[in-house]
């Protein structure tokens, strides 16, 4: 029996002409922008060629979600030049939940996508990714889950975040319908996906890999690898973040950088980064500062 072939990408996360490179909102509360400054932001991520806006249920304790509503009402037309990717899947703490868990049943599934599409004013999401993986996912019923979601226009593509590559192949083994993306945590301040087959994976399963918290998610670098930053950013022409985000965009798996940040200056450096292509010992110098230790 021969081996199967790989699932086709049935929706393109990157938008012609756009950037490798997506916006990440889990920290847009503390820009502390209002509605119209948000919409210019926007405007302007837009502008300097981001195309995928990166959100969740649970980002600001649900408070992300209705302000992006609100700045997209301060701008009719922006929402339709931004992919929107949502996750869902996690209960915090909050409305009655006494134990913070996962919670991937029909109900919940369900009942989050609605009230994301509510906050945002938009009639659908063009990328849901579940959170977190759940040990009491119920394969089938998520798979009608996603069916109906998509039969229904609400949801346009569906992927993962934080899964194991072999929970991941379950529940693609399960699922009617393909996944096309999946977020991990993946730098050089963590470079374990680089390593342990988790972007190989992605490669095999046509899984666009998502990067979240490319920049370490503010973790200061350790004292090798900011000194190494600094001495080939100074060399490259580029700030340390730049020579950061060109390490991942070398990577051939192609990643998609989440950048989490409020400054158009940050945006436009990271859109310049990822056109950046560096030198393969370059690239693995900054590993051995990264690991600590050379290649075998």
């Amino acid at each position: 029996m021969g081996s199967s072939a790989a699932p086709e990408r049935h929706f393109d996360l990157q938008p012609d002409g756009a950037a490798r490179l997506a916006l990440g909102t889990m920290r847009l509360l503390d820009w502390r922008l209002d509605p119209r400054a948000l919409a210019h932001f926007l405007a302007e991520a837009a502008d300097a060629g981001v195309g995928v806006l990166d959100t969740a249920d649970i980002y600001g304790g649900g408070e992300v979600e209705p302000a992006l509503g609100a700045a997209f009402r301060e701008a009719p037309g922006l929402r339709d030049r931004l992919r929107l990717v949502g996750k869902c899947g996690i209960r915090l703490r909050v409305g009655g939940v006494a134990v913070k868990h996962y919670d991937t049943s029909r109900a919940h599934v369900t009942a989050s996508v609605d009230r994301t599409l509510r906050c945002l004013g938009t009639d659908h999401l063009d990328l849901l990714l579940l959170h977190r993986p759940d040990p009491l996912l119920d394969p089938d019923e998520l798979a009608g889950t996603f069916a109906d979601l998509r039969d229904s226009g609400r949801v346009r593509s569906f992927g993962l975040s934080n899964f194991q590559p072999a929970q991941a192949d379950l529940l693609r083994a399960r699922l009617s319908l393909p996944l096309v993306a999946h977020q991990v945590e993946a730098s050089l301040w963590h470079p374990d996906p680089v390593l342990d087959g988790t972007l190989e994976h992605a490669s095999l399963a046509s899984l666009v890999p998502m990067a979240w918290s490319p920049l370490g998610g503010g973790r200061p670098a350790p004292p090798a690898l900011a000194a190494g930053l600094e001495r080939l950013g100074r060399s490259l022409g580029l700030t340390p973040a730049q020579v950061a985000l060109a390490w991942l965009a070398r990577h051939p798996a192609k990643m998609m950088p989440v950048l989490g940040t409020g400054r158009i200056e940050r945006i436009r450096e990271g859109v310049a980064a990822m056109a950046t292509a560096l030198d393969r010992e370059v690239w693995f110098e900054l590993l051995e500062a990264a690991t600590g230790h050379a290649v075998p």
